[in-house]
């Protein structure tokens, strides 16, 4: 009886690789991606956030707007290169104050004290393993900046 229930035991030696095997492939490779995709697009997120955060706060504690603009770009960059996006994927923009992220580059900065503005910082997003012409979503991040009005 023992012997008969070994060979009949054997067809199934080594299934459980081939199962393994086609769920990995199967269920576990596409979920992988799924999460690599979704971590990709929240760190562009973060990435604009952080990037419009930090420029706003170096602009404005500048003396001058020509300095306060090269610091926001800095620090900017800064900020999104610390969340591994391309510098070359950031557009660092201004917009009036009450306006959103579709008027930047209308606007320029002059920081007289009690001006208020919104800076807008837009990263692209690359998902990886997408091609460039279907890899162009954004993200915009927008910080509105007050500017003291005893600063001067």
């Amino acid at each position: 009886m023992n012997r008969l229930r070994r060979l009949l035991a054997r067809p199934e030696d080594g299934a459980a690789i081939v199962e393994f095997t086609f769920l990995a492939i199967i269920v576990i490779l596409p979920l992988m991606y799924v999460v690599i995709g979704f971590s990709a697009v929240q760190r562009g997120a973060f990435a604009a956030t952080a990037g419009a955060r930090e420029a706003g706060r170096a602009l404005s504690t500048a003396e001058d707007a020509a300095t306060g603009l090269a610091r926001a770009q800095y620090a900017a960059e800064i900020a999104v290169e610390d969340q591994a996006v391309d510098l070359t994927d950031l557009d660092v923009g201004y917009a009036p104050d009450g306006a959103d992220c579709s008027a930047a580059g209308t606007y320029q900065p002059s920081l007289t004290p009690g001006e208020r503005f919104v800076v807008c910082v837009t990263v692209v997003i690359r998902v990886p393993g997408l091609p460039d012409f279907i890899d162009t979503n954004t993200a915009t991040g927008m910080y509105v900046v007050q500017r003291d009005r005893f600063q001067g």
